[in-house]
């Protein structure tokens, strides 16, 4: 599981979190836990709670209480989730439990009983009421204020956009419809009126996320409000308008994704999609209660790449999924060869509980699982440091991150923080802060990130 990003634990979080509560301020802690989305739920729950006069501890031992974001998406994270619930409660003894996980909360009780309440994913009401009921509010409406971009978790220079919760997918190996409900897309005018604050704020690259991208505004017709139209496409026109980089997270390959490339082309939008293809092989896909046309997305991909010839494609596969054979998976390794995908990460396929797919026939040994996992890794990393090596002598954007003694860490348009490489410059970097988009020449790539001189 990915805790996103690793700063954020309440023991770390000191370079991210100001210490300005005033003498008697009731405190709160935050440990988020798993996906981006629910980094966008802990991000909501402490703007709320700041502006109804919490401050936000940095360390366990200066909260009156903590409030634990968990995942709950697979087992291993279930479990890591209730390492974190149990670390909370050693260390502070006053815990909240919120996220995908509390959908569970009977699971949670049973393994740690002392914990003060729990609920479940995105429902910020009950989330307030189980922080009054442990530490009440004490709201001063002349000191209490908030910039109108809220509390947020990420670095200044980046914000995560979320644009709708749930999914109307009945993928097999996936429990998110069950925890987060089917697609409720944010009207339009909305996310755009969010993005606004942010950029005029100070955010420089906007990572737009949901369940499923593609799908966004299908529940609500596509429907014009206030100007804005609820379409992914609409929405990323409107997104690119305000100056910022605008990545696109977790997009389906629907066929009207294509109307996105021609955006990537303009630069109004990243030429980057994050798609999700977890297999290639149509008879793995039809298990997976997914679309397969494994064939078709290789047309669709060769399509984009002729309007974009830059775009960045990145993904996620599962190994090992129930029934899946030597022949199907060298099918993905085929498959793979051919897509040739800039930036790709595996899971070995695991039980969750109430997932369909535990009830497949032919389960994969955990030993197959594992070498599968290390020869689809292997390929993958070849293709990347092919790629990356294609890049030497360019002149590219970047953005940095993080600058210190060493260096600057910096991200080119390829690459989603906490997710994919980085470009690293450690000479002439003295000048620069986090937030600043400039130019550099690649001087040297390794398998996923690359060295850079900083252009005068």
């Amino acid at each position: 599981m990915q805790q996103n990003p690793p700063e954020l634990r309440p023991d770390l979080a000191r370079a991210r979190i100001p210490d300005d509560r005033r003498d008697g301020q009731p405190t709160i802690g935050m440990v988020s836990l798993g996906c981006p989305k629910a980094l966008v739920d802990s991000e909501r729950i402490l703007t709320r709670l700041r502006a109804e006069g919490y401050a936000i501890s940095a360390d366990y031992h200066g909260a009156d209480a903590v409030v634990v974001n968990t995942c709950g998406f697979l087992d291993s994270a279930k479990a890591e989730s209730l390492d974190a619930i149990g670390e909370a409660l050693r260390e502070n003894g006053r815990v909240i439990v919120t996220g995908c996980l509390g959908a569970e909360p009977d699971y949670i009780t049973g393994a740690h009983p002392k914990v003060l309440a729990v609920t479940g994913p995105h429902q910020y009401e009950q989330v307030l009421d189980a922080v009054h009921a442990a530490v009440p509010p004490q709201p001063d409406p002349f000191i209490d204020l908030l910039p109108a971009s809220g509390v947020s978790l990420t670095p200044r220079h980046y914000s995560y956009l979320k644009i709708s919760e749930g999914c109307n997918h009945k993928c097999k190996f996936c429990i998110i419809p069950d925890m987060r409900g089917r697609l409720v897309s944010r009207p339009a005018h909305a996310v755009v009126r969010e993005a606004e604050r942010l950029v005029q704020a100070g955010v420089r690259e906007l990572l737009v996320i949901s369940q499923d991208t593609s799908a966004y505004g299908l529940d609500l017709k596509h429907a014009t409000d206030r100007g804005h139209r609820a379409h992914i496409t609409d929405l990323a026109r409107d997104l690119g308008s305000l100056g910022a980089w605008v990545r696109l997270h977790y997009v389906y390959p629907y066929p009207h994704v294509r109307d996105l490339i021609p955006l990537m082309a303009d630069g109004l939008v990243l030429p980057y999609l994050d798609i999700p293809f977890q297999h290639a092989h149509p008879d793995v896909l039809r298990r997976m209660a997914r679309p397969a046309a494994a064939a078709k997305t290789l047309d669709e991909i060769a399509a984009w790449r002729d309007i974009c010839p830059d775009i960045t494609l990145r993904s996620t596969f599962i190994v090992g999924y129930p029934g899946e054979t030597e022949a199907e998976f060298q099918t993905l390794l085929d498959w793979l060869d051919e897509a040739q995908l800039d930036r790709v990460g595996a899971f070995q396929y695991e039980n969750v509980k109430g997932a369909r797919a535990n009830d497949l026939p032919d389960h994969v040994p955990a030993e197959v699982k594992q070498d599968r996992f290390a020869r689809f890794m292997e390929k993958a990393q070849a293709i990347s440091a092919a790629k990356l090596e294609a890049k030497v002598d360019q002149r590219i954007q970047v953005i940095v991150d993080e600058v210190d003694e060493r260096g600057a860490t910096c991200r080119t348009k390829a690459d989603a923080p906490e997710i994919d490489g980085n470009l690293f410059i450690d000479e002439g970097f003295d000048a620069l802060s986090p937030g600043d988009i400039v130019t550099v020449t690649v001087d040297e790539a390794g398998d996923y990130d690359l060295w850079g001189t900083l252009e005068r």
